[in-house]
């Protein structure tokens, strides 16, 4: 029963198991909409019983999975430490949080835990394959991307630096932190316009960053689309094939042990 559920709940090779999976995923975006329904106070005035339940049904619901995910597991431990398994405890615990402790005082804590709910949102992430190819591209130019930010990071900090040199208090260049926000702001062309240089050399300055910036965002996005080609060009499995013992789903087509354990698939 362990090995049936277990090819239902985390494989999508077979028809029960593809149905699972679709049904969880609308579950997974119906839930997240009443999070943000919740929070719209209109529709919380007008329908907050509702929606209470409505969030109740799906706690209820991910709560079931996530203990059949824990029973049809072979290290239950090793799976509720895991990333998915995180992410499935955060999707119910703050519902249950305010279930077991009405009583607690601060607004604020109550409105975090109830916000917590829209990490069931990266449940989705398992169930799309090209995840874990974006998630390789990525991997493979974390050196490179490390390098880039270094770089920039030592940048924005010259830059700001000679600005904050070069302009008064009046203009918002209160300090050196301040300084290093604006041309960080500036850099990546998002431009807030909350601070702004007045003098000649600063205004020239700003306009030396604005051009570096353009020049900046091309760099990253070559990194990763050669990591993407160079991954496009590997054989890559499309079986969902998962292990019981380390949630291992990238395996051969003809595998029949897992290539992390080595446990028997």
């Amino acid at each position: 029963m362990k090995e049936k559920l277990h090819e239902i709940i985390f494989e999508a090779d077979t028809p029960k198991g593809k149905f699972f999976d679709v049904v969880l995923m609308w579950a997974i975006l119906l839930s997240v909409g009443v999070v943000f329904l919740e929070s719209v106070p209109s529709f919380r005035d007008q329908y907050g019983d509702q929606l209470r339940l409505a969030e109740y049904f799906f706690t209820a619901v991910f709560t079931i999975e996530y203990f059949l995910r824990l029973y049809s597991v072979k290290k239950p431990l090793s799976y509720a430490f895991s990333f998915f398994g995180l992410v499935d405890l955060l999707s119910v615990l703050p519902t249950f949080v305010e279930l077991l402790l009405p009583g607690v005082a601060s607004i604020r804590v109550i409105r975090i835990l109830r916000l917590l709910r829209v990490f069931r949102v990266l449940k989705l992430v398992g169930f799309m394959k090209e995840a874990s190819f974006l998630k390789g591209a990525l991997w493979g130019a974390r050196k490179k991307i490390m390098v880039f930010m270094s770089t920039v990071l030592v940048l924005v900090t010259i830059l700001g630096t000679l600005v904050y040199i070069v302009e008064d208090a009046e203009s918002g260049f209160t300090s050196i932190p301040r300084s290093i926000y604006w041309a960080i702001v500036t850099v990546t062309t998002v431009g807030y316009g909350d601070i702004a240089p007045t003098t000649v050399i600063g205004q020239t300055l700003a306009s030396f960053i604005m051009l570096i910036g353009y020049a900046i965002i091309a760099v990253p996005t070559g990194i990763v689309s050669a990591e993407m080609v160079k991954g496009s060009s590997e054989k890559v499995s499309d079986n969902t094939q998962a292990c019981r013992s380390c949630s291992e789903d990238e395996h051969p087509d003809d595998a029949k042990y897992c290539n992390k354990c080595g446990d028997a698939l």
